[in-house]
């Protein structure tokens, strides 16, 4: 049979005391007890407090199991002070060990936040270094661009420059221009004296009859002049 040290309500409504009573686990609050060790009123100023301690720890060591409240207030009245002392110890390193595991919580939370923060720097920092790094990059870059492009057209430059001296610069362009332009008179020349040619064969052809016409006159002339030539001449004198 198990026994259990607990409260009995008494008084009337909203005036309650109670009695400190050993009682069968399997009993109602208010139902059959085996004994009272004591009285609790909370309603007085101070609350009184009544325990036979003798009996109280009698029951006890028969093995008779308090309820929370009623180890609360065998406690204050120094029933088993003993057990007391224990329940005591055993609160305070119970309290001590919550504080330590809210004081490491906290720590652990300041510490995560103290991480936090450090990685979001060095992330910005890296993040700075990058960008600039890319900028130096990009400033290389286009330097270089520069001087390759300078490079190109120096070249250029000096290849025309060679070029201009090899060829002669501008005067071949125009010699070939001006023999392109003489090149069709030429040949317009070339055509119009091939044209004129058989003209000029055509008039010279009747110039040419009419001299020997003439010749052939002159010579039929001639032998009719000399017998009258030969007449009016006076013999020579001897």
């Amino acid at each position: 049979m198990a026994l259990k040290i607990r409260l009995r309500r008494m008084g009337r409504k909203k005036a309650p005391h109670y009695r400190i009573v050993i009682a069968e686990s399997t009993m109602p609050r208010d139902g059959r007890f085996v004994t009272t060790i004591g009285h609790y009123n909370p309603t007085t100023k101070p609350e009184t407090l009544k325990v036979d301690n003798a009996k109280a720890e009698a029951w006890l060591a028969k093995g008779a199991v308090p309820t929370d409240t009623v180890r609360s207030l065998l406690r204050k009245a120094g029933v088993g002070h003993e057990a007391g002392v224990v329940e005591t110890v055993t609160t305070a390193v119970a309290g001590a060990a919550s504080t330590a595991g809210k004081a490491a919580k906290g720590a652990a939370s300041k510490a995560a936040g103290a991480a936090s923060a450090v990685a979001s720097a060095v992330a910005g920092a890296a993040s700075s270094a990058a960008s600039a790094v890319a900028d130096v990059a990009g400033d290389a870059a286009s330097a270089v661009a520069g001087a390759a492009t300078s490079v190109v057209e120096t070249v250029k430059d000096a290849a025309e420059a060679v070029a201009e001296r090899v060829t002669g610069g501008d005067e071949a362009p125009v010699a070939a221009s001006a023999a392109d332009e003489t090149a069709p008179e030429d040949d317009t020349t070339a055509a119009d004296a091939a044209v004129e040619a058989p003209a000029a064969e055509a008039e010279a052809a009747p110039a040419a009859e009419d001299t020997a016409v003439n010749a052939q006159i002159t010579d039929d002339a001639a032998p009719a002049e000399a017998p009258a030539a030969a007449e009016g001449e006076e013999p020579a004198q001897s």
